[in-house]
């Protein structure tokens, strides 16, 4: 997947454009960090596709909340550890 920096696509977005059309997909980094992809569509599955996107940024981040379970121990908690934190949430709030 080819790489393009924020002032390359201020500064020529033609040609990202060009390349986009090309390659299919574009990271967009920023001081050298990923902070976009862009992706070509096309009219006609316009809204297919952003629900696409966001079903797979759902199983992302569900992933990454079970690795972090798993490293923390919390996969292992029974049904009563997890009432009783949700009890002491609730008992936790203040109610305005």
């Amino acid at each position: 997947m080819k790489l393009i920096n924020t002032r390359d696509l201020r500064q020529k977005t033609s040609d990202v454009w060009r390349l986009l059309g090309k390659e299919g997909e574009l990271v967009v980094t920023s001081h050298g960090k990923p902070i976009a992809l862009l992706t070509n569509i096309n009219e006609d599955d316009i809204e297919a596709t952003i629900r696409a996107l966001r079903r797979a940024k759902a199983q992302v981040a569900i992933s990454n909340m079970r690795r972090t379970a798993q490293k923390s121990g919390l996969d292992r908690m029974t049904e009563e550890d997890i009432e009783a934190e949700v009890a002491a949430a609730r008992g936790a709030r203040i109610i305005r």
